[in-house]
């Protein structure tokens, strides 16, 4: 080797940077509690599960026989025939018109209402703000009896606008509560900016207000969704006939005078969810984003 290619290596092995140790992964100690935790709910969750489902599977007459945690010997699907066969199809548009419509009319007030309050810093607002609040404390059960004198006389009894009205009203509170919360995080500065352009109030509405405020919008439809797919007292109260059932009230269907179809009910049950867990398998990236959004602000 020459002398020049022995200064030329040299050179280089000075130049070269020195390669950066190589760092330890710490890995923190497993989380037990929290494991033992989230396994004890999973149990809690999934043990009424899988009971509602064996029960639906058994028959009436040997239902209360052996051991009722262990499968059926003889599985059977009579129960949900019986279900199906017992008008749940009309039970079943009857919800999905009653949800619906609540939700509708839930989510566009709260927007509206929402939208004044936080633009508008009136005295006359903050007080409508806070009686609107108020309507938190009041439960449904404690004022039954004025809404059925208000639905008779309004002549709505046994309708399904008798169900949309009142859940409605009852989900407005904290409709508007979490919609202005959300809404108080736009930044002032893109209202201004879009008044200074010559926007009307509609246009600031449509534009700006309904896209930054979808997640909360989202929230507030998922939460009342639930609340009138699953509402019982308005539909025992305001509605009499079979045709305006809806699907908590159809379990009354199942019950005689002296006995019950404790299966055909569990099997009730069943059906009942699926269109919830449906749209939960859709939506739930929707429903993780409504739950969680403003966490990060």
């Amino acid at each position: 080797m020459t002398i020049t290619q022995t200064q030329t290596r040299t050179r280089t092995e000075v130049q070269a940077p020195a390669a950066p140790p190589r760092r330890r992964r710490h890995r923190g100690s497993p989380n037990i509690a929290g494991a033992l935790a989230a396994t004890c709910w999973l149990v809690v969750v999934l043990v009424p599960i899988y009971w509602l489902l064996v029960g639906s599977l058994r028959e009436q007459a040997g239902f209360l026989q052996g051991n009722q945690w262990l499968p059926p010997d003889n599985p059977t699907l009579d129960n949900y025939r019986t279900v199906l066969t017992s008008g749940f199809g009309t039970y079943l548009a009857n919800s999905l018109v009653v949800t619906v419509g609540t939700v509708v009319l839930v989510v566009l007030a709260a927007l509206l209402a929402a939208y004044v309050i936080v633009r508008n810093r009136r005295p006359v607002v903050r007080t409508a703000f806070r009686a609107i609040l108020a309507g938190l404390a009041i439960p449904s059960h404690a004022v039954i009896i004025p809404i059925y004198f208000l639905i008779t006389r309004l002549h709505l009894y046994d309708s399904l606008l008798a169900l949309i009205l009142p859940t409605a009203a009852f989900g407005l509170p904290v409709a508007i509560l979490v919609t202005v919360t959300f809404m108080r995080d736009i930044p002032a500065a893109l209202f201004e900016a879009m008044r200074i352009d010559g926007a009307s109030e509609w246009r600031i509405l449509w534009s700006l207000v309904v896209p930054l405020s979808r997640p909360a919008m989202i929230t507030v439809g998922i939460y009342t969704a639930i609340q009138a797919w699953n509402g019982f007292l308005f539909p025992l109260i305001l509605t009499q006939s079979p045709d305006m059932r809806v699907l908590p009230l159809s379990l009354w269907t199942f019950q005689g005078e002296f006995t019950v179809n404790v299966p055909a009910v569990l099997a009730a049950v069943v059906l009942s969810s699926l269109p919830l867990f449906a749209a939960y398998l859709v939506g739930r990236r929707q429903l993780l984003a409504g739950l969680t959004a403003g966490f990060g602000r």
